[in-house]
């Protein structure tokens, strides 16, 4: 279901959890305020019927004590708000009910609960009248006579009307405060929310990569903190494509220059008034647009290789580390048949993308042959180095790579100064330590027992 937009803006999470928080403390101020009000009306209810039961025992007393039943005065009573009378039944169930001899009393009203007191049946009793809205209680004197006491709940009911409106004044001033209390927080919590937010839509609107002061520790401190290593990072990713483009316009400047001036001087020789070129000439001409074509193809090949950021870390597919060198190896020895080729592997296996492999170590086969002399050997060799690694190590007996070059040489179109002279486009090894990278690894180069360059790959994973 799809909220509308006006909807989605009207109900912001600030204001979510300023609802919250006065939903929250409304609901405990309502259980409270009902538990409060319960209790003190049964409390209050309780106290006036005990009392009410306890004035008629000690009246009943008083009048035992003094034998004063007849002309039962009742304006002690009415002094108080009671209401008074005397309840007598004879044997054949006749009711007579005596108000005091004051005469300004009303009687209290009177019913079976009152007359079994009177018969005996108790010995008192106390109750509530919803009709005429009093307090009754009855105390026996004799049998057959009771004493009937009655007092309005008036009172009683206007004291409880008071404690309502009191909690609910004090409830609504409760949800009133938590509902500030709740948006002062929210405005307080949300508000390196709202820097985040406003520095995405910074970043959206100008491209301009720039982090957010950091305060605190607590989790959104660390949402910040999280928020500007991605902005570090999406930094360093347009930094690489920036520093790629233009090492590759640099590269690809040489070579195009190059091939435009051959098509121009083959285009200039067909024209009739210009000297004809010799056959010798135009072949070599060709010879040389050739290679550059090549050059530049290469060069490509290696562009997209490097450019591909949106290739996963790790392809979850078991790699037989074997059959890739050996698949290298078999292409390689195409590439350089006059070179030896000595291979020593044990079987491997990891999780990855088994073309990347073969690229990264065909480029390294590459890289030795082209620094090998003719009729030399390469050395290529695939072991375990350690408790779930693996070292794959391709050697060459060429003139090795100097202590000053080690440093750079698995950067992206580095090339010393033996090597400018040589075809590649400075990739074919960036490649490699990318690939190694990807699969969890690292790429070393170092001198090789037979005085060439040592190349190595280390790499994850278990004995095939």
């Amino acid at each position: 279901m799809t909220v509308p937009t006006g909807m989605r803006q009207r109900f912001s999470l600030q204001s979510r959890i300023t609802a919250l928080a006065a939903f929250g403390v409304g609901f405990a101020v309502a259980l409270v305020s009902l538990a409060a009000y319960v209790t003190v009306r049964s409390s209050l209810y309780n106290q006036l019927e005990t009392k009410l039961e306890d004035q008629a025992r000690e009246a009943v007393s008083t009048a035992i004590a003094r034998d004063n039943f007849e002309g039962f005065p009742s304006d002690m009573f009415q002094i108080f708000g009671l209401k008074v009378a005397l309840l007598e039944v004879d044997r054949t169930g006749h009711v007579t009910l005596q108000v005091g001899s004051g005469g300004r009393s009303t009687a209290p009203a009177v019913g079976q609960d009152e007359i079994a007191v009177a018969i005996g049946t108790n010995d008192a009793n106390s109750r509530s009248d919803a009709k005429t809205d009093t307090q009754i209680a009855a105390a026996n004197i004799r049998p057959g006579l009771a004493l009937v006491l009655g007092q309005s709940l008036a009172s009683l009911k206007a004291t409880l009307n008071q404690l309502g409106v009191v909690l609910v004044v004090v409830g609504g001033a409760g949800i009133l405060l938590a509902a500030a209390a709740g948006t002062a927080v929210a405005r307080g919590s949300l508000r390196p929310v709202k820097r985040l937010t406003e520095a995405a839509e910074h970043v959206a609107r100008t491209a301009e990569l720039r982090p957010i002061p950091i305060t605190g520790d607590d989790e959104l401190a660390r949402l910040t903190q999280a928020f500007n290593s991605m902005l570090a990072a999406l930094s360093e990713s347009q930094e690489r494509q920036r520093r790629l483009v233009a090492d590759a316009g640099h590269e690809l400047r040489t070579p195009l220059t190059s091939l435009r001036t051959n098509l121009e001087l083959l285009l200039a020789s067909q024209r009739p008034d210009t000297p004809n070129l010799s056959e010798e000439d135009r072949s070599e001409i060709y010879e040389d647009v050739r290679a550059q074509v090549n050059e530049l193809s290469t060069l490509v090949g290696d562009l997209v290789e490097l450019a591909r950021d949106d290739a996963p870390g790790v392809v979850h597919e078991p790699v037989e580390m074997v059959d890739v060198v050996e698949r290298a190896l078999e292409r390689a020895r195409r590439r350089a048949p006059s070179l030896e080729f000595e291979a020593s592997l044990r079987p491997w296996v990891l999780d990855g993308d088994a073309n990347a492999l073969e690229r990264a170590a065909l480029n390294l086969l590459d890289n030795a042959a082209k620094w090998s002399p003719p009729g030399g050997r390469v050395r290529v060799e695939l072991r375990q180095a350690g408790q779930g690694v693996a070292l794959l190590e391709v050697a060459d007996a060429g003139r090795g790579i100097a202590d000053a070059d080690l440093p750079h040489v698995f950067e992206r179109f580095y090339r010393s100064s033996e090597a400018r002279t040589l075809p590649g486009s400075g990739l074919g090894l960036a490649i490699v330590k990318q690939v190694a990278e990807r699969h969890g690894g690292t790429a070393t180069a170092g001198h090789a027992p037979e005085g060439g360059a040592l190349m190595s790959i280390w790499l994850p994973g278990r004995p095939g």
